[in-house]
C-alpha cells in the first residue's frame, strides 16, 4: 500500500480479536511495522523473544523507563509492559507505517507523546458477542473471566477518547479498515 507513514495505536478488550486481526494484517501487508513490546512477564509456550515480546527482567525494564527509552509503559497483573521508542521512530523515518497494540492507559501516554498518532479502538459487534468469546474459550477460571469482562467494560467505556472505532464483526473487514487507516484513509 502507498501513503504517508502513520503511527496507529490499536486497543481493545480481551477477546475482541486483536490477535486475529493483526495476524491477517501481517499476512496481507508485511511492510507495516508491528511494534514489539517489552515485558517483564515470563514467556508463554510458543512465544519467542523479539517476535511476540522482548522479555526482560524488572531491573532492565526500570532502567529503560529511567533512560526514556519507552514511548509508553504500564504495569498490568503484576507485570510491566512498554513500547520501545527507537524502533517506532526508525520505522516511521524510513517511510513505514507503525502499528502499536496496547491498552487504553498506554494509548493515552502515546497520545500525549505523539499528538498526531491515530488511536483506534477495536470493539466487538455487541456485548453478548464479547461475553461469548471470553466464556466460550473454556480455558480460564470463572473468576478470571469475570475480571476480564469487568476490565473490558471499563476499556469499552473509553472508546470516546479514541479517534476511530472499528467493529470486529469480520476479521477481513476489520483488517481492511485498519489498513486504510494506516495509510492515511
Amino acid at each position: 500500500m502507498v501513503g504517508r507513514p502513520r503511527l496507529v495505536v490499536l486497543s481493545g478488550p480481551s477477546g475482541v480479536g486483536k490477535s486475529s486481526v493483526l495476524a491477517e494484517l501481517r499476512a496481507r501487508d508485511p511492510a507495516v511495522h508491528l511494534s514489539v513490546s517489552v515485558t517483564t512477564r515470563t514467556p508463554r509456550p510458543g512465544e519467542r523473544d523479539g517476535e511476540h515480546y522482548r522479555f526482560v527482567d524488572r531491573a532492565t525494564f526500570d532502567d529503560m523507563v529511567a533512560a526514556g527509552e519507552l514511548l509508553e509503559h504500564a504495569e498490568y497483573a503484576g507485570n510491566c509492559y512498554g513500547t520501545p521508542r527507537r524502533p517506532v521512530f526508525q520505522a516511521l523515518g524510513s517511510g513505514r507505517s507503525v502499528l502499536i497494540e496496547i491498552d487504553v492507559q498506554g494509548a493515552m501516554q502515546v497520545r500525549a507523546a505523539v499528538p498526531d498518532a491515530l488511536l483506534v479502538m477495536l470493539v466487538p459487534p455487541s456485548w453478548p458477542d464479547l461475553v461469548e468469546r471470553l466464556t466460550g474459550r473454556g480455558t480460564e477460571d470463572p473468576e478470571v473471566v469475570r475480571r476480564r469482562l469487568q476490565l473490558a467494560r471499563e476499556e469499552l467505556d473509553q472508546a470516546g477518547s479514541y479517534d476511530v472505532t472499528v467493529v470486529n464483526d469480520d476479521v477481513k473487514r476489520a483488517c481492511d479498515r485498519l489498513l486504510t487507516l494506516l495509510f492515511g484513509g
